[in-house]
């Protein structure tokens, strides 16, 4: 009787559902209740995941071209027998990569560049309008911003703006990164020596003799400190 007792209490342990299948069986159950809500939410996340992969192509084919029509266009500067014949070949070039593919990353930099080539065309008014949205561009890059500033400021030296320069050198004077600190350390020096403001112009140069032991500036600048005893 004993041994009939304990097979029909193991028979109802064995007849009951473990936590397991009993989850199991109610998922189903909830699964087959909201089948058609679940099919929607399925296709929608197929649908977006489409949708996020063709944009993702289609940055990637824009990038890859923009990057194709910079190289091309830099090529053809590359091979112009001045500056003025070569921005005059090329200015079209970047103009199209300017006004089609402006969001990507070699459209942004391309600005820099064809200031650059401007630049040396002697197309200040040009050079400054594309180095100043470049400005605008990379102004969360401290090394970018530097460069840019220091570009900024040698096309106003050359329009002979400078106020306008020593505005722009300063900011790198007084910047967070050492990038072309002494190369705007001593322009401020030379602007402010110009001016007729010594005591300024030889506080600069002492910083470069003091901070910059490897500038090539050094060497001007401990003779401007010497001349100025």
């Amino acid at each position: 009787m004993a041994d009939q007792k304990v097979s029909n209490e193991r028979k109802k342990e064995l007849e009951k559902l473990d936590p397991f299948q009993e989850n199991l069986l109610k998922t189903m159950a909830c699964a087959k209740e909201y089948k058609k809500q679940l099919i929607l939410i399925a296709s929608a996340v197929v649908l977006l995941a489409m949708v996020f992969s063709g944009v993702m192509y289609s940055f990637q084919k824009a990038e890859n071209s923009a990057a194709i029509l910079v190289n091309k266009a830099l090529k053809k500067y590359a091979h112009a027998k001045d500056p003025d014949k070569g921005y005059e070949q090329v200015k079209d070039d970047f103009q199209l990569i300017f006004t089609d593919y402006t969001n990507t990353v070699a459209g942004r930099q391309a600005k820099v560049k064809f200031a650059k080539i401007c630049y040396d065309a002697l197309k200040f008014d040009q050079s400054y309008q594309y180095y100043k949205e470049s400005l605008e561009i990379f102004d969360d890059q401290a090394l970018m911003e530097n460069l840019l500033l220091a570009s900024l400021g040698h096309v106003c030296l050359a329009q002979k703006k400078f106020d306008e320069a020593e505005k722009y050198f300063f900011q790198i004077e007084k910047g967070k990164t050492d990038l072309l600190k002494d190369e705007a350390r001593y322009t401020l020096a030379m602007l402010y020596e110009t001016d007729n403001n010594v005591a300024e112009s030889k506080k600069m140069y002492e910083k470069i003799v003091t901070e910059y032991e490897n500038s090539m500036y050094k060497p001007v600048a401990q003779s401007k400190i010497d001349e100025m005893k």
